[in-house]
């Protein structure tokens, strides 16, 4: 036992990598989180207690071999640690970052559940792939042969991209369709670069480019190509825009000036702060919190990046409006404590009524409380008659959550199915929808739900897709 090098959970306290303070990292857009020195990430690897049945495996949904990887960093051989965690991940340094750790791995890892504070996976995983990047490890996609066969990709975002990464690998002619200038979908434009550096997603998009994955930007499927056209140019087509369209607010005055979308904000901050392109609604001031009184509508990790974000834009005052309690914050907690941290104020149990001045000067904010339970078991917020205040504003954030556009509509295609809820019906797992050789992953399956899960169904449909392109060849072959 002398030589053990785990169990250590005993012995040495959970210990995250050092956090900037919360007035010098509110002065610019960097993550907020230094990297792991090689001994604090040997030291917190040997944290896991190495469990017969690994919770942390099971709630991730990638089904990464967590424990492995741990091991082989606590004995100091990262390359096959990195080369264990590439094998099911096709982003692992991006997941290290922006993952929801406390409500996946980490919030299910046996020790936490003992008392003893969690192994810090995500900050484990994302030193790891950054070391691979530094020691060159990090290998160019390279095919042991090339095939003929090619695949439309509708979607840059993470599902594509996943989807691209494992169908280029196994050498099929792959090209990706965006509607944005550059590749990455919400990683690049919709998570701010204090969560997720820009230079972590460009690199990865730039080992896909070098690979051979052919990337057509600027290219809004419906308007500057159909949806037909691509089917009759690959052997099949996958299906990854995510949910873009944004939830809206109705009340009194909701369409004044000064009301805008989370997405839009977002975009505009993400181009101007962190790529330096010239946006004129940032320009102008129409999508910039600088010297404003900033009010964000909404509760989920998209709204804890808009108040973030005002925070670092120079917003004289930043405050959230959520309907519910703390307790019921669908955000990662995580993210509302740095929230508080930078001096965004929570207002827990309110919701806007309406909004006064033709340019936005105020929120009719209404008090709710909690009453009974809803078919998901969350307590529903109700109104308080009567308790109603006025929250000064010159900008409030729309960050209510995002919907799928109608693509039936948008792309001529009446014959792809949908849901009730407008999301594409596909197949579990393999992603087959109503159409022959057409595939749908990610958020436009799902609804807006984690990078992960993108991840995850873009990698299990390019296995389906390879599998019915085989089908298909010893079909043609007899």
């Amino acid at each position: 036992m002398a030589n053990q090098p785990m169990l250590k959970f005993v012995k040495i306290d959970r210990d995250m990598p050092e956090k900037r303070g919360a007035a010098q990292r509110k002065e610019d857009f960097n993550e907020i989180y230094a990297e792991f020195a090689d001994a604090k990430a040997k030291e917190q690897s040997s944290r896991c207690s190495q469990c017969g049945v690994p919770y942390c495996q099971a709630h991730c949904p990638l089904h990464n071999n967590i424990p492995d990887w741990l091991r082989l960093t606590a004995e100091g051989r990262l390359q096959e640690a990195y080369q264990v965690s590439q094998a099911t991940n096709t982003f692992p340094e991006i997941c290290g970052r922006i993952c929801p750790q406390d409500r996946l791995c980490e919030g299910n890892c046996v020790i936490e559940q003992s008392g003893h504070g969690t192994v810090t996976i995500g900050s484990v995983e994302k030193y790891i792939t950054d070391t691979a990047w530094e020691e060159g490890w990090v290998e160019t996609i390279a095919p042991v042969s090339e095939r003929e066969e090619s695949v439309g990709i509708i979607g840059a975002g993470p599902g594509g991209l996943a989807a691209a990464d494992v169908l280029r690998r196994a050498g099929l002619q792959v090209t990706v369709y965006d509607r944005y200038d550059r590749a990455g979908g919400l990683l690049t434009y919709g998570i701010p670069g204090f969560k997720l550096e820009k230079d972590v997603v460009m690199r990865r998009i730039e080992q896909l480019e070098k690979g051979g994955v052919t990337f057509k930007l600027g290219v809004n499927v419906g308007e500057d190509m159909s949806f037909d056209d691509i089917r009759k140019a690959h052997n099949a087509v996958i299906i990854a825009t995510g949910v873009y369209k944004s939830r809206d607010l109705g009340g009194p005055g909701a369409g004044a000036k000064g009301i805008v979308k989370a997405i839009d904000f977002l975009t505009a901050s993400n181009r101007a702060m962190n790529f330096g392109d010239t946006v004129a609604e940032f320009e102008s001031g129409e999508l910039n919190a600088k010297g404003k009184r900033v009010v964000v509508i909404g509760g989920g990790d998209t709204a804890m990046d808009c108040v973030r974000t005002s925070i670092r834009q120079g917003a004289t005052s930043v405050k959230c409006l959520y309907r519910r309690d703390r307790a019921n914050m669908p955000g990662s907690v995580r993210e509302v404590e740095n929230a508080e941290e930078e001096g965004v104020q929570f207002e827990w149990l309110t919701a806007p009524k309406g909004f006064k001045g033709d340019t936005v000067e105020s929120v009719i904010v209404q008090r709710m409380r909690l009453g009974q339970p809803d078919a998901t078991g969350r307590q529903s917020p109700e109104p308080i008659e009567g308790a109603e205040y006025d929250e000064p504003a010159d900008l409030v954030i729309k960050a209510l959550g995002f919907e799928p556009e109608e693509l039936q509509t948008l792309w001529g295609q009446p014959e792809l199915e949908v849901t009730r809820w407008g999301t594409v019906k596909a197949e579990f797992t393999s992603g087959r929808t109503s159409l022959e050789g057409v595939y749908a992953v990610g958020d436009i399956v799902r609804g807006a739900s984690l990078v992960v899960w993108a991840i995850r169904d873009g990698r299990d449909c390019a296995a389906a897709v390879l599998a019915d392109i085989e089908k298909s060849a010893a079909i043609a072959a007899e």
